[in-house]
């Protein structure tokens, strides 16, 4: 349970696992595991201190058992909170590494936008690619060489501008993300609509989450431009694509201040 507690210590796999489980449940039983852990140690002083007076080596040997069952007793207690956290520790294992002190590229936005498929182009990693939202249900890493220097690639799955508290899991991992790690940021800008969002509502899911794009570089990728050419789109929609890029472009001059 040592590397569980370790993921815990990390504020963004703490979150991380906020997200994924339950925090109350996970606490619970970890307290029950420290709780047995005191037992067993005041067992084990109560036991060898009574061993000072065994006379006979039957005796002492008894002693031994009867400290074991008792250790025992209290382990089988918590027999349903050690398989809990043995489900969350190998779920853990699974998740994909994510070193936050290395450079790295986080792609963001809507489903469907084409954030799977850059990911697939920049780097060796495989992810599903599928015409339909949610094909990405958890975090995606690669990694990609430019000028000599690795770089740390993320696909997050997509996100959908509503409430904080109506986003479901899959979401709120890519939120967690983007609040704890420090990086360049693309989020991606589907303008031929097929994605099955229109421009005002990716814009809107932009201005919804900027926040979370505070001190780190920003850059808007405008994707599917041969299904529509940029200057195909609307003077609306155009205007919310430069309001956009024009909040990206604080990022890159507060990055070089």
């Amino acid at each position: 349970m040592s590397s569980l507690a370790l993921m815990i210590s990390n504020p963004f796999y703490g979150d991380l696992l906020h997200v994924l489980y339950n925090k109350d449940h996970y606490k619970l039983a970890l307290g029950q595991i420290n709780t047995a852990r005191s037992l067993i140690s005041k067992i084990a002083k109560d036991y060898v201190k009574l061993l000072k007076y065994g006379d006979l080596l039957c005796r002492c040997k008894s002693l031994k058992v009867a400290a074991l069952g008792r250790m025992c007793t209290v382990i089988k207690r918590i027999g349903p909170s050690l398989a809990y956290l043995e489900q969350i520790r190998q779920h853990m294992a699974r998740l994909p590494s994510i070193d936050p002190n290395t450079q790295t590229m986080l792609i963001c936005g809507y489903p469907n936008v084409g954030k799977s498929s850059f990911m697939n182009k920049i780097t060796r990693a495989d992810v599903d690619v599928q015409p339909y939202a949610f094909t990405t249900k958890s975090l995606f890493v690669g990694h990609t060489d430019y000028k000599y220097l690795r770089y740390q690639v993320i696909d997050t799955p997509g996100i959908l501008d509503r409430p904080f508290e109506d986003r479901n899991i899959i979401e709120m991992c890519s939120i967690t993300v983007l609040a704890h790690l420090r990086a360049a940021v693309l989020f991606f800008l589907d303008i031929s609509g097929s994605c099955g969002y229109s421009i005002s509502q990716q814009a809107a899911l932009f201005h919804s989450i900027k926040s979370l794009f505070m001190n780190k570089p920003l850059i808007i990728v405008c994707n599917k431009t041969d299904l529509q050419p940029l200057d195909g789109i609307s003077e609306a929609d155009r205007k919310l694509v430069m309001e956009m890029k024009g909040e990206a472009m604080k990022t890159v001059i507060g990055q070089r201040r």
